[in-house]
């Protein structure tokens, strides 16, 4: 039986990144590329021919720039849409207004490289576009087919352990996880925190470089203060840490004091950094003093995590499918029974008040 491929349009002034893209891509059995454009303009002309179920969008392009296209795009035709964005300062600015404007994830340009290289990127572009396709940007007629890539457990950043560290502090530790739709969804969750919040570690799937504009975007916004996790950094009330993009996050403990450790390694559950290595590490070094959070995203990435969190006596809380831009990630902790509670977005950061204040 044929496989219904998500079908894809990209839109970037690089013919190599056009090309390279394209080659990625080439090889999902369940993706295609349907057309390509060196600008917005001619653009428009072929998604008015052929109608794509993602957009992958450049920024910075002549005639029209990606961020008037992806206004227009929003208010006229919505279409899930990725940013590929190169990695510079202002690369990355430009991707966080994007995703204010309405896309979905963000993608650093690809560049020809080794095969490893290449590979690692697949699995990542490829995973952004399944997620980008299922999101509630528009209302999808029928779920896409995906195929299966094998991915690592946190066993390959931190071992399990048989049971977690003693707990001699009494102070308490927010970890949250997000993918697709996270951008946003964090930016509420944050907004609501008082400057006296408990100390709150993060990891948000995004590439390399954009995560320091994404953390200082946020900072400019919250009571609370929100950095770029680097490695040694204390974690402390009124203080939101970020996974750096391409590096995992664990949180540790030394006597009462916790600090966030930055790691290099494989992709776990296809993402680096991933949420089940951050997850893992809360349930060894902060076990009962630990309210996770699992919010909007595709596939399982926390679910695992966030079951060896409750098993070490933390209390855990879902986004629910209605305010999620993808359910995949809750739903799965939700089917581990990892998840003490559902609740909507804009009622997650009371309930992480309420449970640290008892």
């Amino acid at each position: 039986m044929a496989i219904d491929k998500i079908k894809v349009l990209i839109i970037d002034d690089s013919a190599v990144v056009r090309q390279t893209l394209s080659m990625i891509i080439e090889d999902a059995k369940d993706i295609e590329v349907i057309n390509t454009a060196p600008n917005p303009i001619i653009g428009e002309k072929k998604i008015a021919i052929k109608k794509p179920d993602v957009i992958i969008l450049d920024i910075e392009m002549p005639q029209m720039d990606g961020l008037t296209f992806l206004k227009k795009l929003m208010s006229e035709n919505p279409i899930p849409t990725i940013i590929c964005s190169s990695k510079t300062e202002k690369g990355g600015q430009n991707a966080i207004t994007a995703i204010e404007l309405g896309a979905v994830e963000i993608i650093q340009k690809p560049k020809v490289g080794t095969k490893e290289f290449l590979q690692e990127s697949k699995i990542e572009i490829c995973d952004v576009i399944r997620a980008a396709s299922h999101s509630k940007t528009r209302v999808k007629n029928q779920q896409k087919k995906m195929t299966v890539t094998p991915k690592l457990t946190a066993d390959a950043i931190l071992a399990k352990s048989k049971r977690p560290l003693s707990i001699d502090t009494t102070e308490k530790i927010a970890v949250v996880g997000a993918s697709t739709g996270g951008t946003e969804a964090l930016r509420i969750f944050l907004e609501m925190m008082p400057v006296n919040s408990p100390g709150i570690v993060i990891v948000q799937h995004m590439p390399e470089h954009f995560t320091k504009s994404f953390a200082q975007r946020l900072n400019s916004l919250c009571k609370i203060e929100v950095k770029e996790a680097e490695n040694n950094d204390v974690v402390y009330p009124g203080r939101a840490l970020i996974a750096p993009g391409n590096m995992h996050l664990l949180l540790k403990r030394q006597g009462s004091r916790y600090y966030v450790e930055t790691k290099d390694g494989p992709l776990v559950c296809r993402h680096k950094p991933s949420v089940d290595v951050l997850f893992r590490s809360a349930a060894r070094y902060s076990g009962p003093n630990t309210v996770g959070i699992i919010m909007t995203g595709m596939g399982d990435d926390g679910a695992r995590g966030m079951r060896e969190m409750k098993e070490a006596g933390a209390y855990n809380i879902a986004q629910d499918e209605t305010s999620c831009v993808v359910f995949g990630m809750p739903k799965e902790a939700i089917k581990r029974e990892a998840v003490d509670c559902i609740l909507p977005l804009n009622k997650i950061a009371a309930e992480l008040i309420r449970r640290t204040n008892d």
